[in-house]
Formats: structure tokens, sequence, C-alpha cells
């Protein structure tokens, strides 16, 4: 589809243990993820506005085409990654796009990860049932 002869523009995302390679190409508003169309890759409604998030800050809807790599994770993290690696991407578009995307805090990686499951507990925080009698 793409070759490596159309200049793209590059960004990294992360959120919890989902990495995004991310390209943006001057385009039609496309988005790919693995080979996949974003309507077909993430059957929520909600993750695929997570994904435009950057593009509506920016007013830049429907202006380039984005094609990306998603390892890790679920899709809810994954959708957060691309989201972070679109971000980051934008910024080599323009300089100017850094205090919208910055205010949204798109730019930020969100730090949150799993907590670690304890011994003698069913989870991280959650106890077994107790019983009084």
């Amino acid at each position: 589809m793409y070759t490596s002869a159309k200049p793209y523009f590059y960004g990294t995302g992360r959120r919890k243990k989902s990495i995004a390679r991310v390209r943006v190409y001057v385009g039609t508003g496309s988005v790919v993820i693995n080979g996949r169309t974003i309507d077909d890759y993430f059957g929520l409604e909600t993750l695929k506005l997570i994904v435009n998030q950057p593009f509506e800050v920016t007013e830049t809807m429907g202006k380039f085409d984005v094609v990306c790599t998603a390892a890790g994770g679920g899709i809810s993290g994954q959708a957060g990654a691309i989201r972070h690696g679109i971000a980051k991407a934008l910024l080599q578009v323009d300089e100017a796009y850094r205090t919208p995307l910055k205010k949204a805090g798109f730019l930020t990686r969100d730090p949150r990860e799993k907590e670690r499951k304890k011994y003698g507990l069913k989870a991280a925080r959650r106890a077994p049932q107790f019983s009084k009698r």
C-alpha cells in the first residue's frame, strides 16, 4: 500500500503493555492497524474515537493517513498507544500542534500499569470472601 519512497512522519506510542509504531502520511484520513482497517480492528466505537482524538484537537481530520503496527496488551491499551503515537508524529508535521496536544494530555505517556497480584489474595486487591461462621 505505502512504499518507503513516500515521505511519512513517525511516532512511537505506549500505554500499559502496548506499543504502537505509527507512520502518518499526508492523505485522505484512512487508518490501517496491523494491515486491517480501523473499523475491522476495533469493534467499539469509543476506541475509534480515542484513536482519532489527536486529529480532532489539531483540526486535521481527514488530512492524514495512518499506518501502524500495534503489539502487546489488549485492544484498549493499543488504542491509547496509537493515540500517543499519532500525537507524537503530528509534532513532526507542525510544532504549532504542541500546545493543543499538550493541553489535551496526548503527549504524556500514561504511567499507570497493572498492579501485581499479591499472595493470599485472589487478585491485586481482591481478598477471598470472608465468612463469619
